[in-house]
């Protein structure tokens, strides 16, 4: 089986899956059976798309993994840029994605009497990208920012890795976890119906009442048995990283050398052939397995602000800062909303759905401690009632 060319599965539950749409809207679903399925979740009702292969092959998908990290220079025209030519192609395409910061004053004109709500990633927005994602710490700095902001406005934390590392990195009891690309999200439980969407109420670290929503919870034994059995497959592969991130499996090959990602590829290949309710995407420098349900950064944004009673409101002002391809979908969300602010983090020129950017976690910094300046100074302008 070519890489890639896999079947792809959709779920659906009756309790916790019972409002997502499937992975690919357009085919029409095939009821199928989970038991005659290896490694199918139990009690779940389980539908067979029927997908034409993609004609991708193992070298095609080596070459994106090769690529996943660079911009789009074919935009350009050109394959690599010297200096002075990126930061000519940056400039051109900043005009359509211009800085957060230089615009930062139009942005908040608009934001004037709404209630703004901070969505943030993690790695490569509040701490650095490095070679392992074990030390992406984020510096007292950037916690105390991240502090302060939500100290004034609700902010969550969205990110691929499992909600409790997160937090092991960020330590902040005050804001909102969504890890696993919002598979795991711990929210606040006022204004929030328990039960809906199979959430349940439970109580944090602090002992406050939240509500714990995991739409991929039957995933729980098969993600961690694909995880065991990718550590097993790449052990001998210099450089791989696999990281269990609870609801999603992870690939690390940064480290990986060019000429072992045709192996990397077909060992991950091998694996997922086992594997039909798991499907595979790219990220920075990293495959992740997941669970094949729609349910990606976009549907965690707009289950946060349900959480907070802020989903039909047009007094709400979302911010989304994130500089990964899984951030794409809460841009998009954004957009379809028609409300909000899309930031993409990025030091070159990438095809992005974000309305504004910001160089690196230094910038994104910046623009918070921005965020938290003209609150204070918008409260004092306000008069007394």
């Amino acid at each position: 089986m070519a890489f890639g060319s896999k079947r792809t599965v959709v779920l659906a539950d009756s309790l916790s899956l019972s409002s997502l749409s499937p992975v690919l809207p357009s085919t029409p679903a095939v009821p199928f059976s989970a038991s005659t399925l290896s490694h199918s979740p139990s009690s779940t009702s389980v539908y067979l798309r029927k997908v034409f292969p993609n004609n991708i092959e193992n070298d095609n998908w080596v070459d994106a993994m090769k690529a996943s990290d660079r911009a789009l220079a074919s935009r350009f025209n050109h394959a690599e840029l010297d200096l002075d030519m990126a930061d000519a192609a940056y400039r051109s395409w900043m005009v359509d994605h211009p800085s957060a910061l230089s615009m930062f004053e139009q942005m908040m004109g608009a934001a004037k009497g709404k209630r703004i709500v901070v969505f943030l990633d993690y790695d490569g927005t509040l701490s650095p990208i490095v070679e392992d994602p074990e030390q992406a710490y984020m510096s007292d700095t950037m916690r105390s920012t991240v502090q302060e902001v939500a100290k004034y406005f609700p902010t969550a934390i969205i990110s691929g890795r499992c909600r409790d590392k997160v937090y092991d990195f960020v330590r902040l009891a005050e804001i909102y976890y969504a890890g696993s690309h919002g598979m795991d999200i711990m929210a606040p439980a006022r204004a929030f119906n328990a039960s809906k969407n199979g959430s349940k109420k439970t109580r944090d670290k602090k002992g406050n009442e939240v509500v714990l929503f995991q739409p991929a919870k039957e995933f729980l034994p098969m993600i961690d048995e694909v995880s065991k059995l990718l550590k097993e497959k790449l052990k001998r592969i210099q450089g791989a990283l696999v990281e269990n991130n609870k609801f999603c499996a992870s690939v690390h090959f940064r480290c990986v050398e060019e000429k072992n990602l045709s192996l990397l590829a077909e060992k991950v290949n091998s694996v997922l052939e086992d594997y039909p309710l798991l499907h595979l995407t790219f990220g920075k420098k990293v495959l992740e397995i997941r669970p094949s349900i729609k349910w990606h950064k976009g549907n965690a944004l707009e289950f946060l602000l349900d959480s907070l009673g802020l989903s039909n409101s047009n007094d709400v002002m979302p911010l989304y800062i994130g500089d990964d391809r899984t951030d794409e979908d809460a841009f998009q969300v954004l957009k379809a909303r028609g409300q909000g602010y899309s930031i993409l983090v990025s030091s070159v020129p990438k095809e992005t759905l974000a309305s504004y950017s910001l160089r690196n976690p230094s910038e994104v910094m910046a623009f918070l401690h921005q965020l938290v300046e003209w609150n204070k100074n918008t409260s004092k302008s306000r008069p007394k009632v």
